[in-house]
């Protein structure tokens, strides 16, 4: 088995509002325990360091809420925490050969480039029916704020 690295893995946080990130699905490579913990059928957001590690973030839905069902809405959230440098515990830095690239991800939405191996990593994850329909995902812009009118 080849595992294909990415000629374009971001290497550094999203910090700026058009930054991005890249997607993974683990590896075969990956040991069991790393696996354990990010869980099977997770959404996995991340970059590259310089070290030749990766700083990732990942989104399981351990406790089942009804948003976060899709793969899609996995990978936003996760996305959401690595971009705002959110504390949590569902981050850790790993190997490059446990991971590999399928796209990217931003403020604006996901660009699968590797379906492929997505559907492979949602099916092993007997999570197949989670899986986005398409390859580019776009998120709808939030709404423009309320007026608010003073009574007079």
């Amino acid at each position: 088995m080849t595992v294909q690295k990415g000629q374009d893995l971001p290497l550094e946080r999203p910090d700026e509002p058009d930054g991005r990130a890249a997607l993974f699905v683990p590896t075969a490579a990956i040991k069991e325990d790393i696996l354990n913990t990010v869980r099977k059928g997770a959404a996995i957001v991340g970059f590259g360091n310089h070290d030749r590690t990766l700083t990732i973030y990942y989104e399981s839905n351990r406790f089942n809420e009804v948003t976060l069902v899709k793969w899609e809405h996995k990978a936003r959230k996760a996305f959401e925490r690595l971009f705002d440098n959110l504390p949590t515990t569902s981050k850790m830095t790993g190997k490059m050969d446990h991971f590999e690239q399928i796209g990217y991800i931003s403020n604006k939405g996901i660009t699968i480039r590797r379906m492929e191996k997505l559907r492979g990593w949602l099916e092993q994850s007997d999570a197949l029916e989670t899986a986005p329909e398409s390859e580019v995902i776009e998120w709808a812009p939030p709404p423009p704020p309320k007026k608010i009118v003073a009574d007079d």
